[in-house]
């Protein structure tokens, strides 16, 4: 069949899929940033639930974690490990989990004989890698919160032994369960637009989101934690392999921090926002406007449920923790901004680039092929051909991850009840690429020189 009877074709089918699209949404789960989460698109029929022992009691253990809530016929949480006391008692309340079955840390988990089906690990970057591979030595099934290591060669480990295992491991790339992204990836590969000859990729963080996690927040050092292009956009780099569907031969990264330093500090500013700062009001990262005034971003505080209690919680955090401090005196050295152009097999271009001075969020994706073209922002795209000059455009609601995070656990569960690792888009060997492309891509800015990507 030949190219143009394929695209016309293709053409035809799509336009049948294409236009307004309403997704239900959660009533009551919602995610870090209080945004409802757009429910699974299918129900699952299984024997009996997947149980499931939780690693980590924060906001993303909590988003998965809530599947079980919605769907308790599909997944039964029946242990966690989690250091901080109230997020301990939280998630044992919420899951109604034994009390032998609490635990401290991860390590206390596996002195117990195997008694779940799976681990979900949402500990932090650093603590994914000795978890997993315990899990794995175990016979445990694992959901694995991205990025799988800060270390290239950790996660080719964690990979050697899921094969050598046979456990299902699925990395938390949950993009690839975006409706939004499915349609762009089919669009991608069913010929509509000819040739896909060059993509242009944006992740706006948002200045807010960035002061908060990157600058203040637990990833401020990516020595200690993981380099900013995969611990926010590893997402980006995998999404990107994944719709173009060809390998990554090379990779150029360029980026560096150059506001959140002590010498764009404002004169009068203090240490924290707490302390008289004579230009907290005039500060568009000022802490008390973003959690005391605003109370936004207040999941990471663990607020008490006595709602008049919390005011004054609020304020002593943030006399005493990082979230209180002027974002131009941390020791941060996350880059605030960051491009990297990506070389595909076959000559296929994208732009990718990362910011984190915007007033919006979302990701922008621009599609460019040598018959038509898209222009996206994750809740909608508009596709135009080239040949006769039509606009066809896709609407859907959307969540904080574009409906992909409960797709995901929908999924994982599919294939650990039916032990099928081909049921999940995410796995470990697909996913293994776009962390491979993030390391080379962060040793290609530091660097300065264009790095190639070996898998």
């Amino acid at each position: 069949m030949s190219k143009h009877w394929s695209r016309r074709d293709a053409i035809r089918t799509l336009g049948f899929s294409l236009g307004s699209t309403a997704l239900p949404l959660t009533s009551w789960a919602l995610d870090e940033n209080k945004q409802p989460i757009l429910l699974p698109d299918k129900k699952l029929k299984l024997d009996k639930p997947v149980t499931a022992i939780t690693c980590g009691a924060g906001a993303r253990g909590n988003v998965y974690g809530n599947y079980a809530v919605k769907y308790p016929d599909q997944l039964d949480i029946v242990g966690v490990a989690e250091p901080i006391a109230i997020r301990n008692e939280r998630y044992t309340k919420k899951h109604a989990i034994k009390e032998e079955n609490r635990f401290n840390t991860w390590e206390d988990v596996f002195k117990r004989p195997k008694f779940a089906d799976a681990i979900i690990i949402t500990t932090p970057d650093d603590l994914h890698y000795g978890p997993c591979m315990k899990a794995l030595e175990m016979g445990y099934d694992v959901l694995l919160e991205k990025p799988i290591s800060p270390s290239e060669q950790e996660c080719r480990d964690i990979l050697a032994l899921a094969k050598k295992t046979g456990r299902i491991v699925a990395v938390c790339h949950v993009l690839r369960y975006a409706p939004y992204f499915n349609k762009l990836k089919e669009i991608i590969q069913s010929g509509v637009l000819g040739e896909v000859v060059s993509i242009q990729h944006l992740e706006p963080i948002q200045h807010i989101h960035m002061s908060h996690s990157y600058v203040r927040g637990n990833w401020h050092n990516s020595k200690q934690t993981t380099p900013i292009i995969l611990a926010k956009s590893c997402h980006d780099l995998d999404i990107l392999r994944w719709m173009v569907n060809k390998p990554c031969t090379h990779i150029q990264a360029f980026g560096s921090l150059d506001w959140f330093t002590e010498k764009n500090a404002p004169v009068g500013s203090t240490a924290r926002c707490t302390d008289g700062c004579a230009v907290e009001k005039k500060c568009p990262y000022s802490a008390m406007e973003i959690y005391y005034r605003k109370r936004t971003w207040n999941y990471v505080f663990d607020l008490p449920e006595d709602k008049s209690k919390q005011a004054d919680f609020v304020l002593e955090k943030l006399k005493t923790t990082n979230y209180g401090r002027c974002v131009y005196r941390m020791e941060n050295d996350q880059p605030d901004h960051y491009t990297a152009n990506i070389l595909f097999e076959g000559g296929l271009t994208a732009a990718f680039s990362m910011e984190a001075f915007t007033s919006y969020d979302g990701r922008r994706t621009r599609v460019m092929g040598s018959l038509g073209d898209l222009v996206g922002d994750m809740t909608s795209f508009t596709h135009t051909d080239f040949l006769t000059g039509k606009k066809t455009e896709w609407k859907q609601e959307s969540d904080g991850h574009g409906g992909g995070d409960w797709r995901l656990v929908s999924d994982w569960i599919n294939a650990i009840s039916k032990q099928d690792a081909t049921l999940l888009t995410s796995t470990i060997d697909a996913s293994i690429e776009s962390h491979v492309m993030g390391f080379k891509a962060e040793e290609s800015r530091l660097k300065k020189k264009v790095m190639k990507v070996r898998v």
